[in-house]
């Protein structure tokens, strides 16, 4: 029935810092070239779909009530689909066709093929020549990567197109583009040899020291089964010893109708939609003889091991790995093998009681945690990992490297959980979690988007489950009440703890610290049940909280000007955007914008702002901790995501319409009464610590530390905290420097959704309105802007420590900054997005040196200045000169050569698309309107917006490169490999040169 606790099982789990099994987002899907839409054939009917009264495909053997919005058919030739209209968002439609073959599937010597054979199906088919794919596709509207990409697990490779702004013609052409992929690719090793370059740079910037640890644990955890040998990715030796016959025999044996299920949802007649498959795949016949499915094998404990010791199951495969610049991580796996499963209402109940059980333990892990316990995180999740295993993983980070200590205290907390049953008040607490949540689901069933709706359902054909209505959900949950009770929740977690192995994986910097015999002996030992990590379960109140301050008085209440919006102004100086509407039912956003954000900092209390992101909200408000907090939100969405802007602070949370006034009063309670614990700053001071080597594992981690602090001239505000500076923070500096910041500058609260505008208005007035008088910004902190850090001809230089075979390059330009010059920033984008196909072109496409090289453009709006424009990528050491020998040749050719017609529209139409589909959604006018009552210029701006994002011209271009790119002296990064030095260009050499110097094939 793919419940929430299912809603990943089809791919991976993730076990921090690790990926056991990772999908592969690869190519954008290809498109019509044709500029003008051609005669479209009329559309037959559909003779597959099932019969009224027929158990549909998916539902066989199943009694989960059929959702009979969907449309269900079967051909002759095998192949099955499901169809369903949608209207969110408008004029869209999203198809998924996914064929029942991943990595799992491969010989030996093909590993890596189900992967490779995904990219070659978007280089070349039947409708679509060598290179065609992202100007074609663009030229209609789809965003290249997000509304065109493909995904390759180890049990299924599909194909994702999000088509916009659809009509009839577009709707057939892209059918019939689609079976020109998935029917008749170009598998020819021309085209091998020319998309190779980029599945291996695909490769590459995904190894290091993640990686290691990832296959380490890959193949301990799955020892004698197929996954622990197959990864999407491949290996390079299979890679490169690709040709077009051996990929064709791969596709021969696995693209077959009878092998393949095809889902739309979207703004269509389903019959439309039901016919068009038929249309284009009903007369598909497989080419050979199919393949049978292997058997992926069974986890199985060693025979030395049975009896062995006081683990949860006998101890089988256990590995120790050393990476220096790792945390310390430990994750031991109960495992079971995984079966098929009658999706039925009994089975799905006990997977809801699975979940509830492991919510009560992991909220006791976290209240260990959080009070000073021997690790940072732990978790216990139940996962079926690629119709491979099913297995309960316990995840935990160890605080120091006395980690048989955190084992032990994990394991007592899980332990007491099997051993003692959980109190009624645990359950219904958790059950009310659930409630909330799949109540919510009904409410916005209405705004379920048509990309996740065919998303969930691909899920279900892959674990071979079924999907049931948001409603069925709900029904299920509370129909099951009688079964919540403390002895079925005690079974179903020892049923969590019950396998046939027990596998782990330990993860140090340290040499030396661990072995594999200390960890057997670690697991072997009988674990003490200790329930004195057990929460409270005294019920609190809203009503029992002190009111905020006196209820304020409201000075001016008037429209905004635009849509439904009104304006609240407080006599305190609190402004308010209300704007109720009913656009997603039930749902309400709620931010709130204050202080000065980065600018409150100087180089003194730099160190603080991380702190404050991770550890402002856990300090708790009032006489509240965050248990109580936590105990506060029961049966309640509540949200309190804090995060620092370029100039100001945000509150963000979405909620429901009935807890929207709850929200308001915590958002003002945190400003108006904080609390200061010391226990989160401390974690959060331990998790930067741990953390902070793991950034020097790859160039990628480089970038996240440094690059923000190097491109503002080295501003103190933007370093990443290293473990000297985060020596000196403690839990009363912390309160020192985050105090007066929650009593500094105006603050903005938007609210937008479905709610009672008069009542909370009121809301408003009983808590932002009864907030003391703000403390206004100092002129000399709202004075500071970031500069900007050029470099003249010589690249700065930072190394990684991980593989040598990486490294990444940067080009940054400064550009500018304010509501002033908004519509400037705007058309900024356009230049940026011209700029990136270009770059895209050049080192991915016909060089092969790059993934996923990206240009993007950065314009604060709430400061004069202080926005630049951003070329990136990843690549091999020698191409970096290259990298930085194309990003300025392109730069200045857009200075000097106006880009054509064609160019201008594979940008401006997919940007005109993205804001057309955005704008159905609150979220999009909350962060277009935000700061509007300290500044009215962005109402009038909003008007503009589509405009100026998808109407130019080639001189307009050409002026902004000038400016911009040409004019302006930019900044250089090079990340590189410790002990190398930067490579040198040859002269005159372009990526597409420099790799065929090096050696390797050339690409498109």
């Amino acid at each position: 029935m793919t419940l929430l606790t299912r809603a990943h099982r089809a791919f991976a789990i993730l076990l921090a810092p690790f990926v056991l099994v990772q999908p592969l987002l690869a190519q954008p899907a290809p498109a019509a070239p044709a500029e003008t839409a051609p005669a479209t054939p009329p559309i037959p009917a559909p003779q597959a779909v099932q019969a009224e009264g027929e158990v549909p495909w998916l539902y066989r053997g199943s009694d989960v009530p059929v959702d009979d919005k969907w449309l269900f058919g079967e051909m002759k030739n095998g192949l099955r689909y499901a169809v369903r209209g949608n209207g969110v968002p408008p004029r869209q439609i999203s198809i998924r066709v996914r064929i029942d073959a991943g990595s799992l599937h491969e010989e030996d010597s093909e590993q890596g093929f189900a992967h490779l054979l995904e990219h070659l199906l978007f280089r070349e088919s039947k409708y679509l020549g060598p290179a065609e794919a992202i100007a074609a596709w663009q030229r209609l509207g789809a965003t290249f990567g997000s509304d065109t990409n493909a995904e390759t697990s180890p049990t299924h490779t599909v194909y994702k197109l999000d088509i916009p702004d659809i009509n009839e013609a577009k709707l057939s052409e892209s059918f019939k583009l689609l079976s020109g992929m998935i029917r008749e690719p170009v598998l020819s090793d021309a085209n091998v040899s020319a998309e190779l370059p980029i599945v291996l740079a695909e490769k590459r910037e995904r190894g290091g020291a993640g990686q290691r640890m990832a296959d380490l644990t890959r193949r301990t955890f799955f020892a004698g089964q197929r996954l622990a040998t197959r990864n999407p990715i491949g290996i390079d030796e299979t890679l490169k010893a690709a040709r077009g016959k051996t990929v064709q025999a791969f596709y021969d044996r696995w693209y077959r109708p009878e092998n393949t299920v095809i889902v739309v949802a979207g703004d269509a007649d389903p019959v439309v939609l039901a016919g068009l498959v038929e249309q284009w795949f009903g007369d598909w016949k497989g080419t050979g003889k199919p393949g049978v499915a292997p058997d992926f094998g069974d986890p199985v404990a060693p025979a030395s091991a049975a009896g062995e010791g006081m683990a949860p199951a006998p101890i089988g495969e256990l590995a120790v790995g050393v990476e220096p610049d790792l945390p310390r991580s430990l994750t031991y796996a109960i495992m079971r093998p995984w079966r098929p499963v009658e999706d039925t209402i009994v089975y799905n109940e006990g997977l809801l009681l699975d979940a509830i059980a492991q919510a009560i333990i992991n909220r006791r892990l976290e209240a260990r945690a959080r009070g000073g316990g021997s690790f940072l995180y732990a978790q216990v999740q139940q996962d079926d990992i690629s119709r491979s295993v099913d297995a309960t993983f316990v995840t935990f980070a160890p605080l120091t490297s006395d980690w048989q200590a955190a084992l032990a205290d994990v394991r007592a907390v899980i332990a007491d959980a099997m051993v003692n049953p959980p109190t009624q008040e645990e359950i219904d607490r958790e059950a009310a979690e659930f409630d909330v949540v799949f109540a919510n689901e009904v409410e916005q069933e209405s705004v379920q988007s048509g990309s996740n709706l065919v998303n969930n359902l691909v899920n279900a054909v892959d674990i071979r489950e079924t999907v049931a209505a948001p409603r069925v959900v709900l029904d299920v949950f509370r129909g099951m009440k009688s079964r919540l009770n403390p002895e079925e929740v005690l079974a179903h977690t020892k049923g969590l703890f019950d396998g046939v192995v027990t596998r782990s994986v330990y993860v140090t910097p340290q040499p030396g610290e661990a072995d594999e015999q200390a960890l057997r002996l670690a697991l072997a030992r009988e674990a003490e049940a200790d329930g004195s990590a057990r929460l409270a379960v005294a019920s609190i109140s809203f009503d029992d909280l002190p009111p905020v301050g006196e209820p304020g008085t409201i000075a001016v209440q008037k429209p905004l000007g635009v849509l439904e919006i009104e304006q609240v102004d407080f006599a305190n100086g609190v402004k308010a955007l209300v704007w109720a509407n009913d656009a997603e039912p039930g749902r309400v956003t709620v931010r709130v914008r204050f202080g000065a954000g980065y600018r409150a900092f100087d180089a003194g209390s730099a160190v603080y702002a991380p702190m404050g992101e991770a550890a402002l909200v856990g300090s708790g408000l009032g006489e509240l901790g965050q248990n109580e907090i936590d105990r506060l939100a029961t049966g309640r969405k509540l949200g309190f995501d804090f995060a620092i802007d370029d100039a100001v602070f945000t509150f963000t949370a979405q909620t429901r319409s009935e807890d929207v006034a709850d929200q308001l009063y915590l958002f003002a309670a945190k400003l108006g009464m904080p609390r200061w614990d010391a226990d989160p700053v401390i974690r959060a001071k331990a998790a930067a610590e741990l953390a902070y080597n793991t950034y020097s594992t790859s160039p990628g981690g480089v970038l996240n530390r440094d690059l923000e602090y190097l491109v503002t001239g080295r501003d103190a505000r933007f370093a990443t905290p290293d473990p000297a500076a985060l020596g000196s923070v403690t839990p009363e500096g912390f309160r020192v420097v985050w105090e007066p910041l929650l009593q500094q500058g105006p603050i903005e609260v938007l609210v937008f959704g479905e709610f009672d505008k008069p009542a909370i208005v009121e809301q408003l007035r009983l808590t932002f309105g009864a907030l003391p008088p703000r403390e206004p910004i100092a002129a000399e902190v709202a004075a500071r802007v970031p500069s900007f850090s050029a470099n003249p001809g010589k690249p700065a230089i930072v190394r990684h420590r991980g593989d040598a075979n990486q490294a990444a390059a940067v080009v940054a330009w400064a550009s500018g900054g304010g509501v002033a010059s908004l519509r400037e920033s705007r058309q900024l984008e356009i230049l940026t997005q011209l700029f990136n196909n270009r770059l895209l072109d050049a080192l991915r496409e016909r060089a092969g040196a790059s993934y996923s090289p990206q240009v993007f453009s950065k314009w604060p709006e709430d400061l004069p200045s202080g926005g630049r424009i951003t070329a990136l990528a990843q690549l091999e050491p020698e191409f970096v000169p290259v990298f930085f020998a194309e990003a300025d040749r392109i730069a200045k050719d857009l200075a000097a050569n106006p880009p054509t017609a064609d160019e201008l529209a594979r940008v401006t139409e997919p940007l005109a698309q993205l804001i057309r589909r955005a704008s159905t959604g609150n979220q999009f006018w909350l962060y277009n309107l935000e700061g509007a009552t300290l500044d009215p210029q962005r109402v009038a701006l909003l008007r503009t917006l589509l405009a100026d994002y998808s109407q130019t011209s080639p001189q307009v271009m050409q002026f902004l490169a000038d400016r911009y790119l040409a004019k302006g002296e930019p900044f250089l990064l090079a990340v590189i490999p410790e002990g190398q030095e930067l490579a040198k260009a040859p002269a005159g050499s372009t990526a597409a040169t420099a790799r065929a110097a090096a050696g390797a094939p050339a690409g498109r």
